[in-house]
């Protein structure tokens, strides 16, 4: 039965969604990722998705203004646009569908990834910079310590509800790809958070959310307030440089593996699904420590 590309984009997505488990955001980004491609090529079968076509649209993602004047979209962004259509093209392989072969789409070539790092003296300003008895205090210091404590992700974080065992020193959660791994809370996480939760119960009128951390609203915060909070306790503690959520979980995973961490178990931890994404932070110790070597040794 021939279909057109909309039923086909239609029927990969459920594909994602059921199938791979990719969670709903995915798939609403790789939706918009293939629609960019299908309008700027005028397509309605996949039979029509040529070399050519492929090569004019990454010159014309590569020249799309965005943000500040004269700034064009990054390699990775372009890359994400690529990857979609790659995937879109193998499961129309899959299934037999005549289209371009998913192996003539190359990603473009991008520099090597670098972190957002912060010193130890740093690390500690911006965990105490939160220091005062108000709710927004208490639960911003709660945020810290949490994604200290167990290195997840900002999305991960937001999911949270306020039924989170405080007595257990561990518990599960979902992340990337639906794959469920186990992180830990530390002793300082729990005291947090159990502040915080203590003079939020009781401003019960200001909930309305079974979050384990809320807005001020008292419905769920969502990343972006969190990444404005962290900026601003940076900014508080007298850090120049960027600071995002994505920083604390890059000092958890540095701090782990520069007191011997195996990089397995950190991988385990940070729930990569590749060992490759671990390895940059190996990388990063091992500059660690040839940083001390140089500064300590023969002296």
């Amino acid at each position: 039965m021939s279909h057109n590309i909309q039923q086909h984009m239609r029927e990969f997505l459920e594909y994602l969604e059921i199938e791979k488990g990719r969670s709903l955001k995915t798939i609403e980004n790789y939706e918009r990722y293939l629609n960019r491609y299908f309008s700027f090529a005028d397509l309605q079968d996949p039979k029509n998705i040529t070399r050519e076509s492929v090569r004019s649209y990454r010159l014309w993602l590569n020249r799309q203004p965005v943000g500040k004047a004269g700034e064009t979209m990054s390699k990775n962004t372009q890359n994400y646009h690529l990857i979609a259509l790659r995937s879109f093209l193998k499961h129309l392989a899959k299934n037999d569908v005549t289209t371009l072969a998913p192996e003539k789409i190359e990603l473009a070539k991008v520099s090597e990834r670098e972190l957002d790092l912060i010193s130890r003296s740093e690390f500690e300003r911006l965990m105490n910079s939160p220091a005062g008895d108000t709710l927004e205090d208490l639960r911003d210091r709660a945020i810290l310590e949490m994604l200290y404590s167990t290195g997840l992700r900002i999305s991960e974080l937001c999911s949270l509800n306020d039924d989170l065992d405080l007595s257990a020193d561990e518990f599960s959660i979902r992340g990337k790809g639906g794959k469920v791994r186990i992180v830990f809370l530390s002793d300082a996480a729990k005291a947090s958070v159990k502040r915080y939760l203590n003079m939020r119960h009781t401003q019960t009128n200001r909930v309305l959310s079974e979050a384990l951390f809320t807005a001020p609203s008292g419905e769920r915060i969502y990343p972006r307030a969190i990444q404005r909070l962290i900026r601003k306790h940076a900014v508080q503690a007298g850090i120049t440089k960027h600071v995002t959520p994505h920083t604390i979980r890059h000092y958890f995973a540095t701090d782990l593996l520069q007191n011997g961490a195996d990089i397995r178990s950190v991988q385990m931890l940070l729930g990569h699904a590749s060992i490759n994404t671990t390895q940059i932070y190996t990388n990063l110790s091992d500059k660690h420590l040839r940083e001390v070597h140089k500064k300590f040794h023969g002296k």
